[in-house]
């Protein structure tokens, strides 16, 4: 691949990135909470479904936040932006890698 076809390729991964402030990493989950007493519904073993974002660290640490039915579009959708600013930097770091390379070898 030539040079400036590699630029070029780099260049319009570039300029479909999402927008870096809206991203999000981790996993929407669906859950089934229930009150220990003084609920009905859990009473029954019915429980709540509940949306949940569950964020990994390293150490085994795991973050789990409580999303309104509301915010949920949102959270897919930072999460949907996360994926592709990934996907697209792996990207543009392969073609940089081939940037680097000797010109024999391209």
């Amino acid at each position: 691949m030539k040079q400036e076809t590699i630029i070029n390729a780099r260049l319009k991964l570039a300029a479909a990135l999402p927008s870096t402030t809206e991203i999000l990493r981790g996993s929407l989950l669906h859950r089934r909470i229930r009150h220990r007493s003084g609920c009905a519904v859990c009473a029954r073993g019915k429980g709540h479904l509940v949306w949940v974002l569950t964020v990994s660290y390293p150490g085994g640490r795991n973050k789990q936040i409580s999303l309104s039915a509301e915010q949920k579009p949102q959270v897919q959708q930072w999460l949907r932006n996360y994926r592709k600013l990934k996907t697209a930097l792996e990207r543009i770091c392969e073609l940089n890698h081939k940037l680097l390379r000797p010109l024999n070898h391209r």
